[in-house]
């Protein structure tokens, strides 16, 4: 039996992976720990094979924000994360283990574009494009170097997740699902990954119980005006794509400031390239 340890109570993805792991019965062990508490520190987690750290902050308005805040984020992502993993390490000793860290796409920016096809590889160096994504990146610099023989430091740069209960930009599209009549069809390509998919691959990291940096992502690119058109289905309406107009929409995408980043961020092309799922 594996004993699993996720760090970070009542998490969309923390929750969703203990809930796809029942189906294993008792091949595996899992235990969630409430990183809100102080007491965690006191926390015994030497009978534990991995820790699956997925406490974390995101899903701000990350330009209408305080210093404070910005701190706070530093602290929940890059330094409770570091700390998280060296208590672990520390326990173990020289026994074999694995830690886990869900970092995120955010670290190579945000910048999408509805004229252009963004693709990104092992080989494209990471650029932040606000505190979030640099507090994520930073956690990945300050954990690698734990890495031994015996202990596996695996990073997890998932895109944009998406499933039911999801939040973030997913639940954005949701609303849009159920208010508009009709949308744009604009053949723009997006990774994506089910929640499901994540909790499967997950599962298989931890049966490896290696490390490295992954890329998961749903085997197809995902289309926004097709995934909306589906949502819209999933809760009982029906919404008309249409193309008709999409000049209008690309030459929005020129537009500066606010309103034109939006049109990109919500038609813009960011793809993890395909061989690197």
């Amino acid at each position: 039996m594996k004993k699993i340890l996720i760090t970070g109570a009542n998490s969309f993805i923390g929750t969703s992976f203990e809930s796809y792991m029942k189906q294993f019965g008792s091949e595996y062990q899992i235990d969630t720990l409430n990183m809100r508490e102080p007491s965690w520190i006191e926390y015994d987690f030497s009978e534990y094979d991995m820790v699956f750290h997925v406490a974390g902050i995101a899903h701000a308005d990350v330009s209408k924000v305080s210093e404070d805040t910005k701190k706070l984020y530093y602290q929940v992502n890059r330094d409770l994360a570091i700390e998280t993993a060296n208590k672990y390490k520390e326990s173990r000793a020289d026994k074999k283990s694995q830690f886990i860290y869900m970092s995120s796409i955010i670290i190579y920016g945000e910048e999408t574009n509805i004229h252009k096809k963004r693709i990104i590889t092992p080989a494209t160096l990471p650029s932040p494009s606000n505190f979030y994504g640099d507090s994520k990146l930073q956690a990945e610099k300050g954990l690698l170097p734990l890495e031994s023989e015996a202990f596996k430091i695996a990073i997890i740069r998932p895109p944009m997740i998406y499933g039911e209960g999801s939040k973030g930009n997913y639940q954005q599209l949701v609303k849009l699902a159920k208010k508009l009549p009709v949308f744009p069809d604009i053949k723009n390509e997006r990774s994506m990954l089910h929640i499901n998919r994540l909790s499967q691959f997950i599962k298989e990291l931890i049966d490896l119980q290696d490390g490295g940096i992954y890329f998961p992502q749903d085997p197809e690119y995902v289309r926004t005006s097709r995934m909306v058109k589906k949502i819209a289905e999933d809760n009982g309406k029906k919404i008309h794509l249409f193309s008709s107009l999409n000049w209008a929409v690309y030459l929005m995408g020129y537009i500066p400031g606010k309103f034109g980043k939006l049109v990109n961020k919500a038609f813009g092309n960011l793809v993890y390239d395909v061989k690197e799922d």
